[in-house]
């Protein structure tokens, strides 16, 4: 029993459920821990399912062939998990793609009507990639769990801290704490994804690139990347960066490295003349 317990100093005056009620938060938060590959992969597959249903998907099996050829030329360099990668291409206007967890990657078809290059739609891929197999969602879902843990206790403790202004304060102030690591994932997927394409043998030179349209795009029309700039955070910085990780290759290995093909420019033709989905009234 706690109360029982001799300590090598004497506790501070407080109540005994105080301190049981420490035990159990700090018991939990310790198992606020990573989860194995085996989880994160059923809880992808079980996700993948819900956005099927939700996002209209390109079926076309043209389509669906190239971009699974070229995600799993990039994938099979990135990961020794034997991960079971899917690359889906939804069919949406939106300038934007995701990951989940365990090996789905989606890209909107009005990012894919943007890109230039097969470079540039590697680039999007290789980072996506990046965030799956530096296991991003898993370790935000873990800081959830453990900012979630450590609300609880404190409103436990001291209850009109979560009360009324002071508690929506409070956890408002604990998910801007996550905003930094989001900003790292970002920087450590633009890192491997430059990795990732040179090692499939493509051009990194796509991704600053992309940076660049996007970019553009936003300056020119902001509500059409609304949704891509609210997930992936694009500063010019980024661009400076992801050039500074190609500056740091060897010149010769960039120039035998893969821009574009033929294969790509009629995957675009062929993904331009599908009729679009109706958008849902």
């Amino acid at each position: 029993m706690l109360e029982n317990t001799r300590w090598s100093s004497p506790l501070p005056p407080a109540p005994r459920a105080w301190w049981r009620a420490a035990l159990l938060v700090a018991v939990v938060a310790g198992a606020a821990c990573v989860p194995p590959t085996q989880d994160e992969v059923a809880m992808g597959n079980e996700y993948a399912q819900q956005v099927e249903r939700e996002l209209p998907i390109v079926r076309d099996p043209d389509v669906v062939r190239y971009i699974n050829v070229l995600g799993d030329s990039i994938a099979r360099v990135s990961d020794d998990r034997a991960l079971t990668w899917r690359f889906n291409v939804v069919d949406q206007p939106d300038i934007n793609a995701f990951a989940v967890p365990g090996g789905h990657i989606y890209v909107y078809r009005g990012l894919i009507e943007k890109t230039t290059s097969m470079s540039e739609l590697a680039g999007v891929l290789g980072h996506e990639i990046a965030h799956v197999t530096q296991r991003h969602s898993m370790e935000q879902m873990a800081k959830a769990q453990r900012a979630n843990i450590g609300l609880s206790g404190l409103c436990l403790f001291v209850p009109s801290a979560c009360q009324g202004v002071a508690g929506t304060v409070l956890q408002v102030g604990a998910q801007a704490g996550f905003a930094k690591f989001s900003r790292d994932d970002e920087a450590e997927s633009d890192r491997f994804g430059v990795t990732y394409v040179v090692r499939a043998g493509i051009d990194p030179r796509g991704i600053p690139s992309m940076f660049r349209i996007l970019i553009a795009e936003r300056a020119r029309n902001p509500s059409s990347v609304d949704a891509f700039f609210a997930s992936h955070p694009i500063e010019e910085n980024r661009v400076a960066n992801t050039e500074a990780e190609i500056a740091k290759l060897d010149p010769a290995l960039l120039k035998s490295l893969t821009r574009d093909t033929r294969a790509f420019q009629s995957f675009k033709t062929r993904l331009s003349t599908l009729p679009r989905t109706p958008a849902k009234r």
